[in-house]
This record gives C-alpha cells, sequence and structure tokens, in this order.
C-alpha cells in the first residue's frame, strides 16, 4: 500500500496499475516455459509485446491475487500465452503475450 505507484497512479485512490498486473502474468508465463527448456541456465526469457484486453474490475492493495497462464502457440524458442488474474473468483484483467526464449552469451562475449 505504500508503494509509490499506489500513491500516484490515482491520487487518493490506490489501485494496482494495468501494466504490473500484465507484468506479473509475463512473468508467471515467463517460470512456466522455463520449466520446461531443458538447460535453462544457458538461455533467457523475454516477453516482446503484451496486448491488454479491458480489464473487468479494478483491483486494490494488499489483495490476493490468482495469476493463470495459459500457452497458446509454441514454436522453436517463441510463442503466445493468455494470461489472465482473478481476485477471488472474479476476473480482473487479462492478456495476450507474446515472448522469446533466447541462447545466454557467455560473460566473455556479453560486453
Amino acid at each position: 500500500m505504500n508503494e509509490p505507484f499506489f500513491a500516484g497512479h490515482f491520487e487518493g485512490y490506490p489501485i494496482m496499475p494495468g501494466v504490473l498486473v500484465v507484468e506479473a502474468m509475463a512473468q508467471a508465463g515467463g517460470v512456466l516455459l522455463m520449466s520446461a527448456i531443458p538447460d535453462p541456465q544457458t538461455s533467457f526469457y523475454s516477453s516482446l509485446a503484451s496486448k491488454r484486453r479491458a480489464s473487468a474490475s479494478q483491483s486494490f492493495p494488499a489483495t490476493n491475487w490468482r495469476i493463470e497462464v495459459d500457452v497458446k502457440a509454441w514454436r522453436m524458442n517463441a510463442g503466445r500465452m493468455e494470461g489472465k488474474a482473478f481476485v477471488g473468483t472474479k476476473r480482473v484483467a487479462e492478456a495476450l503475450i507474446s515472448c522469446v526464449v533466447v541462447p545466454r552469451k557467455p560473460a566473455a562475449e556479453a560486453g
């Protein structure tokens, strides 16, 4: 509740910013995809784009969330996921997330 994004989003009316809800879905999707990669320490996950659907309702700080992510398409190293966020049984947001899993560069090449 004391995070600056709550206080600054709508003054006097703290809500969870939609972009952070979509970020949570993308991170949950990353965990899902990286758990299926044979050697995840040699790759990293990056979300490329998201298309947020209208939120069914607002959500507030100190709310318990449930995030569900389904892989809709996966080809080689790129895919699309559908994320849904719930507070209780009420769906509060949805997003389509495009992503890639790419090889990490060795430290010597990263410069």
